[in-house]
């Protein structure tokens, strides 16, 4: 049996960190944020439902919240992505000349520049969201926040880059990977879309020299793409 303690008020304020995610500074807890006080809700209107345990809500409070669930993710699943990734704009780097902030940034000016459609722009936007916090399967992370509003092409090739990326690690001393792996794709539909993809825009990205739009141009286009209707996925 563990002797750790539970939580108590007096070990801390209730949810506040003590830092900022954005600039690493102390911050002071905010009303909603102590016990007892209820999150505001998005719109003025809207209502709470008043059990606090899953197994207790009623038939009624599932319709109020689906109903108010739809406007809620149309207005916030874009805001939040982007904010993901803006909490890394001041990042430091582990040795690239850029952080991986700007090498998004600079993907997606890349691709825009380059005339790619508006879904690829921002696919190239947040291909690497996950870069940092989830390194051994960024791809997937990605893959799986974009998955029901993007082309089977781009949603395959976001889950395959990091492969097909291995090819131009060939410098790398003593690697533990193939840097021909991707050939077992060969042959797929969206085998040249990744390649292009990643030799064209991802593996290029890393430059401090390059004029990178900032991520307030691409705000826009990633809002129309989460306002999409979410597709259904198929099994590959």
């Amino acid at each position: 049996m563990s002797d750790r303690k539970a939580w108590a008020p007096e070990m801390g304020q209730s949810g506040d960190t003590g830092f900022d995610i954005g600039e690493r500074r102390p911050t002071k807890t905010t009303a909603d944020n102590r016990c007892g006080d209820r999150s505001p809700l998005l719109e003025a209107d809207w209502r709470y439902i008043e059990t606090t345990e899953l197994d207790d809500l009623s038939a009624e409070d599932w319709t109020l919240l689906n109903r108010q669930r739809r406007p809620y993710y149309a207005d916030e699943q874009a805001r939040q992505a982007l904010r993901f990734l803006s909490c890394s704009e001041h990042d430091r780097s582990f040795g690239y000349q850029i952080n991986n902030y700007r090498h998004c940034l600079q993907t997606a000016t890349m691709a825009h520049n380059a005339g790619e459609d508006e879904e690829t722009v921002v696919v190239a936007l947040l291909h690497d969201i996950g870069f940092v916090a989830c390194p051994d399967s960024h791809g997937e992370f990605a893959a799986s926040l974009l998955a029901n509003y993007i082309s089977e092409k781009n949603l395959w090739m976001l889950r395959h880059h990091a492969i097909f990326q291995q090819i131009h690690l060939a410098g790398v001393p003593d690697h533990g990977f193939d840097p021909d792996e991707r050939e077992r794709w060969r042959g797929h539909p969206f085998f040249e879309w990744t390649a292009n993809f990643v030799d064209r825009y991802d593996q290029r990205a890393m430059c401090p020299h390059y004029d990178t739009a900032p991520l307030s141009f691409f705000e826009p286009m990633v809002q129309r793409l989460f306002a999409r209707p979410a597709r259904t996925l198929t099994v590959d």
